[in-house]
């Protein structure tokens, strides 16, 4: 991808479709990554997210739902 002359615009214009809350980039098993924290209010916005990754730079996409501490406390108390 920013080995096209227009890569780092695709990546400007992604970033600004999902608009995460952060974006990080760093080395992981030798090999370039980049961990975008994003909401994902319900889970058919997963493609939404993966699907230009997938289609544009044939990425492998994972994805490692997160919460707060309050949501840890609504979720525990409706655990019976």
């Amino acid at each position: 991808m920013l080995q096209d002359p227009n890569g780092f615009k695709a990546l400007e214009d992604y970033i600004a479709k999902v608009k995460p809350e952060a974006v990080y980039f760093y080395e992981e098993g030798g090999e370039r990554t980049g961990l975008f924290v994003v909401d994902v209010a319900s889970a058919d916005m997963i493609p939404v997210i993966a699907e230009p990754l997938f289609q544009g730079v044939s990425a492998k996409v994972e994805f490692h739902p997160a919460m707060t501490p309050d949501e840890v406390k609504r979720g525990l108390q409706k655990v019976k």
